[in-house]
């Protein structure tokens, strides 16, 4: 089975540039980096509860995250400035198609009642934004050793300027978008 960067390059490349009039190769989206958040308000008072989703994190995506601080204080929520909230990882290069592959092909198929994702989180430019309420469609995730399920944000950043760009790049990309 041929990776998705060499299925962009052979097969996507061509497709948008005809599709779009592209004058050069150059002009046609890409993806640039996969951007994977996970916010953890309830870190506070776990205080392994980061380690913990670190080390999921870590099989899921197969890179380290960074932890993420609070950039200030809110009393309401117990909350100190500089306190750990969140984890986050950015993919670049050779991770970044692994992780799509893994998301669209794998992880997304097996959330329950699948009707696709939604088409309308899209940033205005070519950016698009995915929430999962749950880590454990992960196939690396072994769901009998969770302590506690997480949600986590996926940001595709793309270079397309438009978003019709960018949605009609993620389909072609095999994003299975809702009909």
């Amino acid at each position: 089975m041929a990776s998705l960067y060499e299925t962009y390059k052979k097969e996507i490349v061509p497709a948008l540039k005809n599709e779009f009039n592209y004058k050069s190769v150059m002009a046609v989206p890409k993806i640039a980096k996969i951007v994977v958040n996970v916010g953890l308000g309830q870190a506070v008072n776990e205080k392994n509860l980061i380690n913990t989703v670190e080390k999921e994190l870590v099989q899921i995506v197969g890179q380290k995250p960074l932890k993420t601080r609070a950039k200030k204080s809110i009393a309401g929520f117990k909350l100190r400035e500089g306190q750990e909230i969140g984890l986050k990882v950015t993919l670049r290069g050779k991770k970044m198609y692994d992780f799509l592959t893994k998301l669209t092909q794998v992880a997304l198929p097996r959330v329950k009642d699948f009707e696709g994702i939604p088409a309308n989180s899209f940033d205005g430019r070519g950016n698009y934004t995915l929430g999962l309420k749950e880590h454990i469609i992960f196939p690396e995730i072994n769901y009998e050793k969770v302590e506690k399920i997480i949600g986590m944000d996926i940001t595709i950043v793309t270079s397309a300027e438009k978003d019709e760009e960018a949605k009609r790049l993620l389909v072609l990309l095999g994003m299975p978008f809702r009909k």
